[in-house]
């Protein structure tokens, strides 16, 4: 990145901090415009959220807009954030995860777990078809379960979340029972994902590489065009009628088809939605918000995702100057994470300085202040660490050495490079000297994954549960040949691996809780990371579109109860 290029992004950084739009006042009761609870130090959006109030009107076409393409449709083989809602169109899963953490029946009417919890016997509907006609059954969650963990799917999600899976029996038609190598706390809650929904097991046996491109599920509605970085249509699936029951939806969506468009300009999304030529904004633009807000035709909600936050940061720590704790401490103590929320969401994103977001069952407040911005702490911490020089730039040095690492990054509209570049500034009042080099995503994931980089800007990981600490932060999550881990920062600590592994274990939740309380508290004094803000979704509509509910896991929109007041010509 040249100097120009740094000094235009931190001057647009400025003028977005300048011209800070107004927020909706937060209160007890409200938190960026919707309604929330705490309940045990968690945060919880109102039930009526994500359960049907009453019957929608069927018909029309919806026509929506996402800023970008997932490029493939097989959730097994994805990590991206669009198969979060894109998961719940075209596919079921197992089970259903309520907002509040419960588990409840889908696919599988009941379950049962043995006392050592090594074995869980699925009781499946019989009564459910896939789109090319294939009959769901105990020989299907077969076929899926292998297709997860198989290394020719590349999964870089699903195969980490059912890691513990050891086989899978199937006892008669509708009877499925998985045996796991240990003990597994989360199994269910990420069996509810949307990454694990099930694919039709014919197409995976017989042609698992046109998944990607025209998949076949169980779901509301069946894929039938799909234009790559252009759109995708879909049509409502006949005879559909297997809705997860916590959400009281009745039979087929009520929807005829919908229509998306991938739209990578924000204002062009925007300008659609306030000009009627689209119905609804996946990735609404935060620097529109408050004028979606004031148009009486248009809703907007703010959505913060179960698991864990942006970060600004994922260190290297098996490489200088990140393997020494205290420039860790002081980089993230130097980071104004409030300038980051505006900069990033222009006043709708809430700055985040631990390691879980605050909706995620097992989430505890004990580490929300340890890395508060503090940049006296932070020039205390670097001095401690022997970094008490001077260059003629101001940067620190030691033994005549700069401090300094590079921030690997790429175009990445989920973590602006302003941001990057508002990061950069606030480390250089501390005398720390980051570049930024940002690559073509393929080579940044190259270089991740092998380890090789100093620092890496952006990223968040979603999940349902606190065990996405375990994916992030235990050392068996390091990526090596046998598994894509997400550990990539290298980050070891053998404190911090036996509460989540123990944390993992338990099937006491009380005892777990305690675990993941001690956990939170753990990666606040050892900062693997620095957490930015929650990782939200803004999504706007126009008036006419109803029924709108949010899935329990993900906190995105079902597209199986929305409906339509009123055709247009």
């Amino acid at each position: 990145m040249t100097h120009l290029i740094r000094q235009v992004l931190l001057g647009s950084a400025l003028l977005l901090a300048a011209c800070s739009p107004a927020s909706p006042p937060d209160t007890a009761g409200t938190l960026k415009g919707e309604a929330v609870s705490e309940v045990d130090g968690v945060m919880r959006y109102p039930a009526s959220d994500f359960v049907e109030q009453r019957p929608g009107l069927r018909g029309g076409t919806l026509r929506v807009s996402a800023s970008s393409d997932a490029g493939s449709f097989d959730i097994h083989a994805l990590s991206h954030g669009n198969m979060q809602w894109m998961g719940r169109i075209l596919f079921d899963c197992l089970v259903y995860q309520a907002e509040d953490g419960t588990l409840t029946p889908w696919l599988a009417k009941s379950w049962a777990i043995s006392t050592d919890g090594l074995t869980y016997t699925f009781h499946l509907r019989d009564d459910v078809t896939f789109s090319d006609g294939e009959r769901f059954n105990a020989e299907a969650v077969r076929v899926n379960l292998e297709h997860m963990r198989d290394p020719r799917t590349k999964s870089p999600l699903a195969a980490a979340y059912i890691a513990p899976y050891l086989q899978g029996r199937v006892v008669d038609e509708y009877t499925f029972e998985a045996t796991l190598r240990a003990p597994y706390a989360p199994f269910l809650d990420v069996l509810s994902q949307a990454w694990l929904g099930m694919i039709s097991p014919r197409q995976i046996l017989e042609a698992p590489r046109t998944i990607a491109s025209h998949p076949i599920g169980s779901g509301p509605f069946v894929l039938d065009g799909w234009v790559r970085d252009q759109g995708a249509s879909f049509t409502r699936r006949a005879g559909y009628h297997w809705a997860p029951p916590a959400i009281n939806h009745q039979g087929e969506a009520y929807l005829d088809r919908i229509e998306l468009s991938y739209v990578p300009e924000a204002m062009i999304r925007y300008t659609s939605l306030e000009a009627a030529d689209s119905d609804m904004a996946l990735d609404a633009p935060a620097q529109n918000a408050a004028a979606i807000r004031a148009n009486p035709q248009l809703t907007l909600r703010n959505r913060i995702r179960k698991g864990n936050p942006v970060r600004s940061i994922t260190f290297n720590v098996e490489r200088p100057p990140f393997d020494d704790l205290r420039v860790r401490q002081a980089v993230a103590r130097a980071i104004d994470r409030d300038g980051l929320a505006w900069i990033s969401g222009f006043g709708e994103y809430l700055a985040k300085g631990d390691f879980l977001a605050v909706n995620t069952p097992g989430y505890d407040p004990v580490a929300r202040d340890a890395l508060a911005f503090d940049s006296a702490e932070a020039n205390r911490l670097l001095d401690a660490a022997g970094w008490t020089g001077r260059d003629a730039q101001g940067f620190r040095t030691r033994d005549g050495k700069r401090l300094g690492a590079t921030l690997l990054t790429y175009d990445n509209p989920a973590f602006p490079a302003n941001v990057s570049v508002a990061v950069q500034a606030d480390l250089r009042k501390i005398g720390f000297d980051l570049p930024i080099e940002m690559l073509p995503i393929t080579r940044v994931m190259e270089l991740r994954y092998a380890g090789d980089f100093d620092a890496l800007g952006g990223g968040y990981w979603h999940t349902n549960t606190a065990d996405g600490l375990y994916i992030l932060y235990h050392s068996q999550s390091i990526p090596s040949a046998r598994m894509l881990g997400q550990n990539v920062g290298h980050f070891r600590d053998e404190a911090l691996d036996q509460l989540l592994g123990e944390a993992r274990r338990s099937t006491d939740p009380a005892l777990r809780h305690a675990l993941y309380r001690q956990a939170q508290q753990r990666l606040g004094e050892t900062v693997p990371a620095v957490p930015s803000v929650e990782s939200q979704m803004l999504l706007a509509y126009r008036k006419a579109v109803g029924g709108v509910l949010f899935d329990g896991s993900h906190n995105v929109p079902l597209f199986t109860s929305v409906w339509l007041a009123k055709e247009r010509p």
